[in-house]
This record gives structure tokens, sequence and C-alpha cells, in this order.
């Protein structure tokens, strides 16, 4: 119907000689139905261009609009609204447009098949997930379901960080641990990983090679610089761990390093793959950050940075000058040893995508990491890349509370809940659907008791219990009393709803279109979460106030084809989401 009435609107304005907004037309629904179905600030838009202030504009707007289908009345309100009032066939077009799309209502096309990157949870695979990276990962995959809903082509990836520093103390803790497996008094550095997983790796390592990677503790600890001294608060962590990884490079050789790095790196990042399909949540390509390396994307991206004079150097290190380009200082990109930074991975990456040719660029970051959308603007910018194609959306912290504790999180220490454990008790339904009910830049508080419980203050059970009870109508009720239902039947006796609560839920139901398309331009997959909750409501309190399977044939079709549209509207949404619509409950 918005379609039927802009196309009207775009007709009077062009017989009028008014050009169209440069922003289009904008339908949107009443809040209050005293105000009609659906109301356009055309004529505010539009009166300067007309030459007319907005009342009389809009006086002559509904003259031309007179007598357009499905359009009983039309009112004008304040400075210059218009209100439409729909007629009822026009009202409860949304059912038939619900059941005859099936999967496809909500869905739009308004990106066009415009390709989109979406970059998300990428988290260093250095350990399991925990909670918090089970918040970026609903996010991003909900996210990019939304997008996909309105016409984009996603492309979903995970950038996987096997380089660096932090993957060398992986390797490090790995072959460690390995030497304790090999009987060898090994004091573990303080920096090193402490997860029991570690351990696992470790022990697989000496099942596979028995001992020939062991070196005696003596030579591995020899000379080192000290490590941290709690209780005098003396020595040096980041030397010591770093003066390890340097041994187990030297005495490891090569090849053998490899081995132990590759040892961790995969058994960690199979686990992450393993975690993220068990949670719903796929991807199309995990993209090597050492393949930024190996392929000279780094060196290439630098040489561009060099050619476009924003890069100088200082004390044997290679810099970005992003100060100049909005960044609060310039960035280091080659360390005065040589190696590159993670920074110059980062700028390689972003020019990878760039040179993919996708339209749109979208990182979900952690919010810790705000303070890398200047230096990454800046660098695309240096690039000669299109900075307007990124988008960066910030994913807050998830806090996980059992009863009024607040459950603290360590990877290094190795003491965090991880995702899979929420998910093994409050499934993965709960998970996906709590993560996302709040927008994703604010904090979130993940209430354990309430996700497990059924009842009707947890909104996925709330949910999908509406979902459940339409099934159970056609599995159960309509059974026993032995009826069948005739859905031409019932969609040509719409008319007969006239009840409040039918009205509520069928303009309930007219507002999905638009709460998906807003949830695409927003990047607000919340929206959804927030407004099948609300069509749930709806549905529940018009089921509890009148009965479905009557025996007024023609009432009791045209109900159960409205219960038929909220159903899949359900389905649709729940989708959306990557949560489950069971028929049963």
């Amino acid at each position: 119907m918005k379609d039927q009435l802009i196309a009207a609107i775009e007709q009077a304005l062009e017989q009028l000689q008014i050009p169209q907004p440069a922003k289009g037309i904008v339908i949107e629904r009443t809040r209050d139905a005293a105000h009609g179905d659906l109301a356009s600030n055309i004529a505010l838009v539009s009166a300067k261009a007309a030459g007319k202030n907005p009342r009389e504009l809009a006086a002559t707007l509904v003259e031309k609009l007179e007598g357009a289908a499905g359009i009983t009345k039309m009112e004008i309100a304040g400075p210059g609204f218009i209100n439409f009032f729909l007629s009822s066939d026009a009202a409860t077009q949304v059912i038939k447009d619900a059941l005859s799309q099936g999967q496809a209502f909500g869905q739009n096309q308004s990106a066009n098949g415009q390709r989109v990157q979406i970059e998300y949870v990428s988290a260093n695979p250095t350990g399991p997930l925990h909670v918090g990276h089970g918040r970026g990962a609903a996010y991003g995959a909900s996210l990019a379901n939304v997008l996909a809903a309105n016409g984009w082509d996603v492309h979903r990836e995970y950038y996987v960080n096997d380089a660096g520093r932090q993957m060398n103390i992986l390797a490090a803790s790995v072959w460690l641990r390995y030497l304790e497996a090999c009987g060898e008094a090994i004091t573990f550095p303080v920096n090193g990983y402490r997860g029991e997983y570690i351990k696992d790796y470790a022990a697989e390592l000496k099942s596979e090679h028995a001992e020939r990677l062991s070196k005696p503790a003596a030579e591995v600890m020899a000379d080192l610089p000290a490590d941290f001294n709690e209780a005098d608060e003396s020595g040096d962590k980041e030397a010591h761990i770093d003066a390890l990884i340097e041994r187990a490079q030297s005495l490891l050789g090569k090849e053998d390093y490899e081995v132990v790095f590759a040892k961790g790196l995969n058994g960690i990042l199979g686990d992450i793959r393993q975690d993220l399909a068990e949670f719903g949540v796929e991807y199309d390509e995990w993209f090597s950050e050492r393949s930024l390396t190996d392929n000279g994307d780094v060196n290439k991206a630098i040489e561009v940075l060099k050619g476009n004079q924003h890069i100088y150097e200082k004390e044997g290190a290679l810099w970005f000058k992003s100060e100049a380009l909005g960044d609060e200082k310039d960035r280091c990109v080659v360390r005065d040893n040589g190696v590159g930074t993670y920074f110059a991975s980062d700028i390689a990456y972003h020019q990878n995508k760039c040179e993919r040719g996708f339209d749109r660029i979208v990182d979900i970051w952690g919010a810790d990491h705000h303070g890398y959308i200047a230096r990454v603007k800046a660098a695309m910018q240096a690039l000669g890349q299109p900075v307007e194609k990124l988008d960066v959306r910030l994913v807050q912290f998830a806090v996980l509370y059992r009863g009024k504790e607040k459950v603290q999180m360590s990877t290094r220490s190795g003491q965090f809940v991880t995702l899979r454990e929420l998910r093994e008790e409050v499934g993965n339904d709960a998970a996906r659907f709590f993560y996302v009910l709040r927008s994703s830049d604010q904090h979130l508080d993940f209430d354990l008791e309430l996700a497990k419980s059924q009842s009707n203050d947890n909104p996925v059970y709330y949910i999908q219990y509406a979902h459940a009870r339409v099934c159970q109508i056609f599995a159960n009720k309509m059974t026993e009393q032995g009826y069948q239902h005739n859905a031409d039947n019932g969609l040509a006796q719409l008319s007969l709803l006239t009840e409040p609560q039918e009205a509520a839920v069928i303009d309930r139901l007219a507002a999905y279109p638009d709460i998906v398309a807003a949830a695409g331009r927003n990047c607000a997959p919340h929206s959804i979460a927030h407004y099948l909750r609300d069509l749930a409501a709806d549905f529940h309190s018009w089921y509890n106030a009148h009965a479905f399977v009557i025996e007024e044939t023609d009432l009791r079709d045209a109900r159960l084809c409205l219960a038929l549209a909220v159903k899949q509207t359900i389905a649709n949404g729940l989708a959306l989401l990557g949560v489950n619509a069971p028929e049963r409950m």
C-alpha cells in the first residue's frame, strides 16, 4: 500500500510541476490510529520548491490524491502533515502479502544487489571464544542476514589473526607445556597462556612427535631475563616471554617451530570454527593475516603510502603520517627490526577489501577498538581509497551474571566462561536472541536465569510460544473439532476481522517490512527483536480474548489466515536473528 501511495504522490507532484525531494517521498505508519494509518511530510519538504506554505500545498495534494485506491479519508494535521486512512481491504492486504510471499515477506531490494563485505568476531586464535565474542558473533551474523533481506549481496568474513606476537606467545606456551609433559621442570611464564586447552594441545604434540621436539629445561631457560616477581614486583614479563619465543625458535629451528606453531593455531582455530558453526554462525571466507605478508600485500600497501608521501623514517622504523589525516598520533608500520606491525597488516587488509570490489565494507569491532577507527580511515584515505565505503560498528561488552555475581573473563589466565558453556546452559536460541536484544553500542547485562526461564518474562520464549500456539491450533484443535481450513475463503472474508485485538495485530504485521528496512539502514537488528516481542504480545492478547476454532466458517477461516500471517512473520523475523521457530513447546 505504501508503494502505491508513493506512486500516487509522485504523479501528483509531476502534475503540479514540483520536483521530488532529494531523499524521496517518506510514508510512515502513524503511532495513533485516531490519526489514520499512514502519514507523510511531503508538503513540508516540498513547500519551498512549490512556492507555497506547507498547509496550502497539503490541501492541493489532498485534492490531487482524491480517489486514490485504498484510501478512504485524508486529513491535514499540524504544520502540514497529511494523514491517510486506509480501507478495510487495503489494511488487510498485509495478510495476503505475508501468506503469498512466505519467507520473502518483509524483504526488499533497496540495495539492488550491491556487494557488502561484513567482517565480525575475528577473535585472535589464542583460546576458545568467550561470552564477549559471542555478542559480536550474534550481532554480526544477524546484521548480515538483515542486510541480505534489504537486497545486499553479502560476503561474510572472519579475519584470522594468525601472525604476530600473540601467536608466538601461544606457540611458546604450547611448547613449554609439551616440555613439561616430557618431564622437564619448567617455570611457566607469567605472560604465557595458561588455559587447560594449552595442555591438551601439548599432549597431542607429544603423542604425535614423542620427545623429538624436547630440549633440556636448563638449555631452554638459561640466561633469560627475569620474569615478573609478584612478591617484590621485580623482573620484566614482556622481555621474559619475548626471550622465550626467540629461544624456542632458535632451539627448534624453522621447520619444527612451525610444527609447534601450527599445533596451537590449527587446534584453536578448528575449535572456533566448530563453536561458531554450532552457534549458527557461518562464513563465506576465513581470511588469513599471514597471507598478506606471504603474498606481498603488506609491502605493496606500504609502497603505495610511500609513493603518496605518507611514510617517513625515524630511528630505523617506518611511520605512517596518520595524525595529519585525523588520527591522534602517527603510527608505526615497520619496526626498527624490519618486522611489520599489526597495523601494517590492517592497512593491507583494507586495501585488499577495496581491491576485491566491494561497494561497502562493514567492520564489527569490540568497543575497546574505538581508537582504531580514525587510523584505519586515515590509512584508506592515504591509499587513495573511498573512506565512505567503510562502516565501523562497535560492540560493547557483554557482562554475564550468575545471580548477583559478575563473572570475570581473561583468556591469558584461562579463567573465563566460554561461548560453548553459555550455549550449553541457556541454549542457542536464547543466547542468539539475548545478545541482540539491545543496541550493539550499549552495554549488555546477560541474565542467565531469565534466559533459561519458560515464562512470559523471557522474550524469546514468549515469541516462540506465539509461533508454537498457531502451529498447535492446526495440529490439535482443528483436528479435534474435525474442521478444515479454507485459506481462499479466509482471505475473501478478511473484512470480518473487526475486533480491536485483530486490528492491532493487522497493524503490527503491516509495520514489519518497515522494521526490516529500518534495521538495514541503521544496522540495528535489535529493532527486529523488539518488534517480534510486540507482535507476540498483540497475538497473545488476541488469542486470549477470542476463540479461533469456532463454528462460524467464514470468521474461523479469516482468523486462521491472520494467525498464519503472524506465524510466518515471527518465523521470518526469528530467522534473521538466527533463532528457531519451534512448532511445539
